[in-house]
């Protein structure tokens, strides 16, 4: 037969033998106490600016997040005045529509034919007060422009040659 435990009562206050750990359980010491909830997932968008980026978002979708999107640049729709986005599904989407009710964009790249693109979604990211975050795949010299153009935009701008280091990023982001 087991006999209930009982709380242990904690004396309020420094007493002796008390650790720290102790004191900040005791009755009292709950006005200290963040009151705040933690905050929800971001809602991050991504975006693939060239075909290895997109393989690196398809793998990257395949992963359970909370509320992330990805999306595509479509082939040769770099010059259009708004970039010809889809979703990796193939389905044609708007950037409006896109980057409607999101808090965070992350770019990736691994060659300069996304630069426009690239410029105008930072640009338009930045108008509408939305973090942005570049991801440039490769050893760099590869997405020279790429990285210009997103420069002026990205709060983050990270070169890796290791697309884990993007999975990093957006479980840092809480996408």
């Amino acid at each position: 037969m087991s006999v209930p435990k009982q709380p242990v009562p904690v004396p309020a206050g420094p007493g002796p033998g008390l650790s720290a750990c102790a004191r900040a359980t005791a009755p009292g010491e709950e006005r200290y106490r963040v009151q705040t909830p933690i905050r929800p997932a971001r809602r991050a968008r991504v975006i693939a600016l060239d075909p290895r980026a997109e393989g690196v978002a398809a793998r990257l979708a395949q992963r359970p997040w909370a509320a992330a999107r990805f999306f595509a640049l479509t082939p040769g729709a770099d010059s259009a005045p708004p970039p010809a986005l889809r979703e990796l599904g193939g389905a044609p989407v708007s950037l409006d529509s896109v980057l409607s009710g999101t808090d965070v964009t992350v770019v990736l790249a691994s060659e300069d034919t996304g630069h426009r693109a690239a410029a105008r979604i930072g640009r338009t990211c930045f108008e509408r007060g939305i973090t942005t975050a570049g991801v440039v795949l490769g050893d760099g010299f590869e997405a020279d422009e790429a990285v210009a153009a997103l420069r002026p935009y990205a709060r983050v701008l990270l070169l890796s040659a290791d697309e884990d280091d993007a999975r990093e990023l957006l479980t840092a982001l809480r996408a």
